[in-house]
């Protein structure tokens, strides 16, 4: 007589040996919520530094809107404010930039939107979507997919909030310099980068692009600078990477 084999049932949560069953939890949203929250604060500080540099209200807006890429913001006002050109400034904020192209790279496969889609994904793909996304894995595309959706309009929606805050402050405060404001932008952006220096190499990069930057800026004009130092960093890491 023939027997059958009936196998126990699975753990909630697996399918198969070892595979875990895509599914989204509250851990995913509280830490979707949390950096959201966290970054999006950081926009007070981009609202001041950019009215400081000389930039209006709608102006200000506009960059968070639609550029929503902190340090390619800081970059622009920074430039600018210092009285560097638009294209300096917007050739900056593009190497900046890169790296965004190369997070959606990543994440198409995952996320495989079209059409307009694309495009929002596309506006809110940034260093926080991308990282609680990449965190999610062990959890299953679905996770995945609502960490950077949740990150990416929490941060969005935060970020351009709290420009607003932090520009009609500045606003209200009056002449930027007389409160110091005139230095925020360069120590906004150092606040920026600085968490993001985590070994030897990185260190090492940041003070060398600095020695570079103060060594070139009594010889050339304003931003120029930075693009010397921002085509430094690719070019360290692109060979680094290789």
């Amino acid at each position: 007589m023939r027997t059958l084999s009936i196998n126990p049932p699975a753990p909630y949560g697996y399918i198969g040996q070892n595979v875990r069953v895509s599914k989204v939890n509250r851990a995913t949203v509280t830490q979707s919520l949390s950096v959201s929250f966290t970054v999006g604060l950081y926009g007070t500080a981009f609202g001041a530094a950019s009215i400081a540099a000389g930039f209006s209200l709608l102006q200000t807006s506009l960059l968070s809107l639609l550029t929503f890429s902190g340090a390619s913001q800081f970059a622009i006002v920074g430039v600018m404010g210092a009285g560097g050109s638009a294209i300096s400034g917007i050739a900056t904020a593009s190497l900046l930039g890169i790296r965004n192209g190369l997070y959606g790279l990543r994440m198409a496969p995952i996320l495989k939107v079209r059409g307009v889609k694309r495009v929002i994904a596309a506006q809110v793909t940034i260093d926080e979507s991308t990282g609680v996304a990449i965190g999610q894995e062990d959890l299953g595309t679905d996770a995945m997919k609502a960490g950077f959706w949740l990150t990416g309009f929490g941060v969005y929606i935060f970020w351009n909030f709290f420009t607003i805050l932090g520009a009609l402050g500045a606003q209200a405060m009056g002449n930027p310099s007389a409160w110091g404001l005139d230095a925020a932008v360069p120590a906004a952006f150092l606040g920026l980068v600085w968490p993001r220096l985590h070994g030897r190499f990185e260190k090492g990069l940041a003070a060398l692009s600095l020695l570079v930057a103060v060594a070139l800026s009594p010889f050339i004009s304003a931003g120029l600078p930075i693009i010397a130092t921002a085509l430094l960093a690719v070019a360290f890491g692109w060979k680094a990477r290789s």
